[in-house]
């Protein structure tokens, strides 16, 4: 898994590349929290290049969602891979988070 931080307008954007699983998962919970932990209160994560994505990848959105929820701030997906985007429809997270296609309609609202 590779992760790395931009900021366009007030959102900060983490793009994922590879996979998100119980060997790494970690890492990606460290960096999250962190942001959030830091005072970034609007985030994007960018799916485009997530690939894989198991239940210990999961729980960490849930824990953004959550973290940033208590904020008031806002958490965006965008550009999911149609394999990611049915595991989020399967578990039902399509119904919690807020996924959208493009990055630019993340940013749009």
């Amino acid at each position: 898994m590779k992760l790395s931080k931009r900021n366009i307008n007030n959102f900060s954007i983490i793009d994922i590349e590879g996979r998100i699983d119980t060997t790494n998962f970690n890492v990606f919970e460290k960096e999250i929290v962190g942001l959030i932990d830091s005072g970034e209160t609007n985030v994007i994560i960018n799916c485009e290049g997530l690939n894989y994505i198991s239940s210990s990848g999961l729980r960490v959105f849930l824990i953004a969602m959550k973290k940033l929820k208590n904020l008031k701030g806002k958490l965006h997906l965008c550009e999911m891979q149609p394999t990611i985007k049915e595991i989020f429809d399967i578990s039902g997270f399509s119904t919690i988070f807020k996924i959208f296609n493009s990055e630019k309609e993340a940013l749009g609202t």
